[in-house]
C-alpha cells in the first residue's frame, strides 16, 4: 500500500446523457445502473480501497449530494468530502482536490477518477494505477489512462502519442470531444486512443501546471490555503468558486501541457455516459435487446427496455431505441442520439412546470 498516494473521485456531474434515469436529485452515479447491489459510486469507492490508505480517499460532489454521498459511502472522513458550492466543471474541482491535498502531503501522487465508470478487469485496472504512480512519483508528469477506441465517439477526448517500448508514451496530441467526421478520421487511422479521463500525477506538477495554464484559478486556490481544513474553509470556497471560469481539466490544462503521458490501458472499460454505452455491455437477448424490466417485445432490435421495478414494457417493430419508464416519465427514442438528451433536458428547463420532470 502506498501511503503517498491519494485518490479523488469526482461525483458531481448530474449525468445528462442519462435522463430520465439520472435526475438531479440522484444522478448517475448514485444508481445502480448495472444492477449489482452497489451505486457506481460505491463501486468506484471499493475498486481504490486496495491501493491507499482509506483516510487518502477524497470524494467531490455538489453541496446538494452531501447528504446522498454520506449515506453511500458512511466511512468518509469530514476532511475527505468536498462539497462544491456551484458547478465549474472539473478544472476547480481539481484544484480544490488538490491543493487541499497538497497541504498535507508536498510528495502526493494523486489519481483523479470519475465516479460513474464500468471497470472490469479490476485488478488489471490496479496494476496499471500502482505502475503510472511510480512514473508520477518524480512530480514532472501528467498521465492519463487511453482506452483502444471501438467507435468514432464524439463525448470523447481522443490522444495521439508517439512511439516507445514503454507502455507510457509520450502525447504527441490530445484533442477532446471531435466532430464526428474528425473522431472517425482518428479511429480509422489506428493512431489514437481514447483519453479514459482517468489522471495519475504528482501533486506538484499539476499545481504547477495550473499556475503555468489557468494562473488565475491557480492564484484563486493559493489564496485559500490558509482556510483549508478550518471552519472557514466553506465560506473561503464560496468565494473561490464565484472566482472561477467553467472549464474542463482536459481544455484548461491537457490539450497544453508540454508534459503529458498517456499510459495505453487494456483492462475493460466504459463510461456509462449514454443509454447506447450501456446497451454495449449488457447482456442481450437473441435479438440484441438489453432488456431489464418485465416485458412482452415483438419483431424488435437493438434496443434498450427499461425502467422501475413493477412496470411492464410491451415494444412492437422498434429498431436501436430506449424505451424507458421512470417514474413520471415515459421516454421513447432512438438510442444514440445521444445529443438530444441534452435538448430534452434543456426543453423541460424552459417549461413552467419541467423541473419536476428534472
Amino acid at each position: 500500500m502506498n501511503y503517498n498516494l491519494y485518490v479523488v473521485l469526482m461525483a458531481g456531474g448530474v449525468g445528462t446523457r442519462f435522463w430520465p434515469y439520472s435526475r438531479n436529485s440522484k444522478p448517475k452515479q448514485f444508481l445502480d445502473v448495472l444492477g449489482t447491489g452497489k451505486t457506481l459510486l460505491q463501486s468506484t469507492y471499493d475498486r481504490f480501497v486496495p491501493l491507499c490508505p482509506p483516510e487518502n480517499i477524497f470524494i467531490v460532489t455538489n453541496e446538494e449530494h452531501e447528504k446522498i454521498t454520506r449515506e453511500q459511502i458512511p466511512q468518509i472522513g469530514a476532511d475527505q468530502l468536498l462539497t462544491e458550492p456551484m458547478r465549474k466543471n472539473t478544472a476547480p474541482c481539481i484544484a480544490y482536490a488538490c491543493t487541499k491535498i497538497a497541504k498535507v502531503n508536498q510528495n502526493a501522487i494523486v489519481v483523479v477518477a470519475p465516479s460513474d465508470h464500468l471497470i472490469l478487469n479490476e485488478e488489471d485496472f490496479q496494476a496499471t494505477i500502482i505502475k503510472s504512480a511510480e512514473h508520477a512519483k518524480a512530480q514532472d508528469k501528467l498521465i492519463t489512462l487511453g482506452m483502444k477506441p471501438t467507435r468514432p465517439e464524439t463525448g470523447y477526448g481522443y490522444i495521439q502519442y508517439l512511439e516507445s517500448k514503454s507502455p507510457l508514451k509520450k502525447v504527441k496530441t490530445f484533442t477532446e470531444k471531435p466532430e464526428l467526421s474528425l473522431a472517425k478520421k482518428f479511429v480509422e487511422s489506428g493512431d489514437f486512443v481514447w483519453n479514459a479521463g482517468i489522471f495519475i500525477w504528482g501533486v506538484q506538477a499539476i499545481l504547477n501546471s495550473f499556475s503555468d495554464y489557468l494562473p488565475e484559478m491557480a492564484e484563486v486556490f493559493e489564496d485559500i490555503v490558509p482556510k483549508l481544513y478550518t471552519s472557514e474553509e466553506k465560506a473561503a470556497l464560496q468565494t473561490a468558486y464565484a472566482q472561477c471560469k467553467s472549464v474542463s481539466i482536459d481544455y484548461g490544462i491537457m490539450e497544453k501541457a508540454e508534459n503529458v503521458y498517456v499510459w495505453l490501458s487494456s483492462f475493460a472499460w466504459s463510461d456509462l455516459g449514454s443509454w447506447n454505452s450501456l446497451h454495449e455491455i449488457s447482456e442481450k437477448d437473441e435479438h440484441n435487446n438489453a432488456v431489464s424490466i418485465d416485458s412482452l417485445i415483438y419483431e424488435s432490435r437493438n434496443c434498450v427496455v427499461t425502467g422501475d421495478e413493477g412496470k411492464l414494457a410491451v415494444v412492437q417493430g422498434l429498431n436501436g431505441y430506449l424505451i424507458g419508464a421512470f417514474g413520471n416519465v415515459v421516454i421513447v427514442c432512438e438510442k444514440d442520439k445521444e445529443e438530444l438528451f441534452r435538448r430534452f433536458v434543456n426543453d423541460l428547463k424552459d417549461r413552467p412546470n419541467g423541473g419536476e420532470f428534472l
